[in-house]
């Protein structure tokens, strides 16, 4: 499988959507409203620059996409923030370990400092352990802060690490 990850557009929207309502109507991950519609929905992963959406393509499918964003505006715009989403079906095939590295390669080149994720659902192990291979650290937990479809109340990690000296 070669997985060609590329800046998305707006005509990509109508095969991210889709993953997107998946994702987050699933309840386990984003803190998203599951009932979010789609115009909504492609405001939040598509916004205004500074934002920089992306999407992983295999063949002619979309498998996974990713939002980078400031953090904060201001004193804090120098923080990256992002958000990832792979589709279930093609989950354990590095895809999200592709975009991830993207991401950060990305965001230094936007000379970011430093990335922090506000909201890793402590649920989300596969993600916790991508993101500590890949240097963050676990900087704060905010208990119970996460309504889980399943687990019921769980917390969530702030998770950070730096980019650059």
């Amino acid at each position: 499988m070669t997985i060609e990850i590329r800046r998305a557009s707006t005509a990509d929207w109508p095969a991210v959507w889709p993953l997107w309502q998946a994702i987050v109507s699933a309840q386990e991950t984003y803190m998203y409203d599951p009932f979010t519609a789609a115009e909504q929905a492609q405001r939040i992963w598509f916004p205004d620059p500074p934002a920089e959406t992306y999407v992983a393509v295999d063949g002619t499918s979309i498998v996974g996409t990713y939002l980078l964003k400031p953090n904060a505006v201001g004193p804090g715009s120098h923080v990256a923030n992002a958000g990832f989403m792979v589709a279930p079906s093609a989950r354990g095939k590095g895809i999200g370990r592709g975009l991830a590295e993207h991401c950060l390669q990305r965001a230094a080149e936007l000379n970011y400092l430093a990335m922090q994720f506000n909201a890793v659902v402590a649920t989300n192990t596969g993600a916790i352990g991508l993101w500590q291979s890949l240097g963050f650290s676990i900087v704060g937990t905010v208990p119970q802060a996460y309504r889980h479809r399943t687990s019921g109340l769980v917390d969530i990690h702030v998770m950070h690490r730096t980019l650059q000296p």
